[in-house]
């Protein structure tokens, strides 16, 4: 009885899968922002080639599995003489997946600013550059927020993939414990206190940014918009409810 093994024995295990996790979540997350944030405009542009090569990469990523994804990545590539560290193929598959549907919200954030803004911009004779950064990005920002939240939630949600290219994560160091004849009730139940404080923490910064995006716009929220909890959407519904405003 004394080597089956309790939950407070397996904290040390527990911490080394979450830094894991959290290292995917966050360079995941950056990658993603920045992949949204070119894709999105790309795909706004007037010139054809460069929103034809937006749209042929967001549709690749939006429409093939990441967990396909992610043996491409590890497993594919190196027969083609391109190898990568696991923990860069895990942060290039999520911030390319998720990006492509970031890349949507975007768009659709900034489709969605109302037209007499863009004239306004335009009749103050604003260079292209002064009419995204100073008019409607500010404006779009808020719009983007909440659905970029559930997009961040989803990613810290894949991380348990990483297992299969050899990353031990958070949920599989509790599946070790399992298999060693822990309690799995115990286990699981100290993996969803986990998972929701953390996704719970993302959702109270993305909520603070949204404040502060508005306040900068003169639309003062309240603090209890910080804390308030909204109703977690898959990644498509989402992107489509972006779009649907936008139009």
């Amino acid at each position: 009885m004394n080597d089956i093994p309790t939950v407070w024995d397996w904290t040390g295990n527990l911490l080394d899968g979450l830094r894991v996790t959290l290292q995917v979540t966050v360079l995941g997350t950056l990658m993603m922002l920045a992949i949204a944030v070119a894709l999105g405009l790309m795909a706004r542009s007037r010139r054809l080639l460069v929103r034809g090569v937006a749209r042929v990469v967001i549709e690749l990523f939006r429409g093939t599995s990441l967990p396909i994804q992610l043996l491409f990545l590890f497993f594919a590539l190196p027969l083609m003489g391109i190898r990568f560290e696991a923990l860069f193929c895990g942060v290039l598959a999520f911030g390319l997946n998720y990006g492509a549907y970031g890349a949507e919200v975007v768009r659709g954030s900034i489709n969605a600013v109302p037209k007499p803004q863009w004239e306004a911009a335009t009749a103050l004779n604003l260079s292209a550059w002064q009419r995204m950064t100073r008019v409607i990005w500010p404006q779009a920002i808020p719009l983007m927020i909440p659905s970029m939240n559930n997009l961040f939630i989803q990613l810290l949600k894949s991380t348990p993939l990483l297992y299969a290219i050899s990353l031990v994560d958070l949920m599989n160091k509790g599946e070790a414990f399992r298999l060693a004849g822990g309690n799995a009730t115990a286990m699981y139940l100290t993996l969803m206190v986990i998972y929701f404080v953390m996704a719970y923490a993302v959702t109270l910064l993305s909520n603070m940014a949204e404040v502060i995006a508005k306040a900068r716009l003169g639309q003062h929220a309240g603090l209890r918009s910080v804390f308030r909890t909204t109703k977690a959407e898959p990644a498509d519904a989402a992107v489509d409810h972006v779009e649907v405003s936008s139009r």
